[in-house]
This record gives structure tokens, C-alpha cells and sequence, in this order.
């Protein structure tokens, strides 16, 4: 079986233009503070907790970080 990841996609608009920024995130193997899945990125500056239902919960890994929630979330297989 495939391992699961995601996709956070988060837009944002520069000079009236939507532009997409999307960040593939991976388990690490803990629990978040809602008791779900923690995911990161490969360099761990983005950290979500995700439900099995796809609600996400952004987590912050410095203390000057402005958390963002995803416009969309996506499953993926690796």
C-alpha cells in the first residue's frame, strides 16, 4: 500500500493575479494536538495536522511564522 501524503495548496494575489504555491507534505509519525497525523514538508518548515477527513490544523515551527491555512487540500499517493 501506497504511503499517504498531501498537497497544500495556498494562493495568493500579486498584482491582481492569483498565483498557486502547493507543498507536498509527509508524515512524520506523531500526533498533532487534535490526536491526528502530523505532516511536513521535506524541510520541515511547514507542519499540518490532518484529520482523515481532511481537516487540517497548520502548525507553527518558529515563533515569528504567519500561519496560513491551505485554500485547497489534495490526497495524494507516493
Amino acid at each position: 500500500m501506497a504511503e499517504a501524503a498531501y498537497e497544500l495548496v495556498f494562493v495568493r494575489v500579486i498584482a491582481g493575479h492569483e498565483h498557486e504555491d502547493v507543498v507536498r507534505v509527509r508524515p512524520v509519525g506523531t500526533k498533532g494536538p487534535g490526536g491526528h497525523p502530523v505532516y511536513a514538508d521535506g524541510s520541515g518548515a511547514v507542519r499540518a495536522e490532518i484529520s482523515d477527513q481532511g481537516e487540517i490544523r497548520m502548525m507553527a515551527t518558529t515563533g515569528q511564522q504567519d500561519l496560513r491555512s491551505p485554500t485547497t487540500v489534495r490526497r495524494v499517493e507516493v
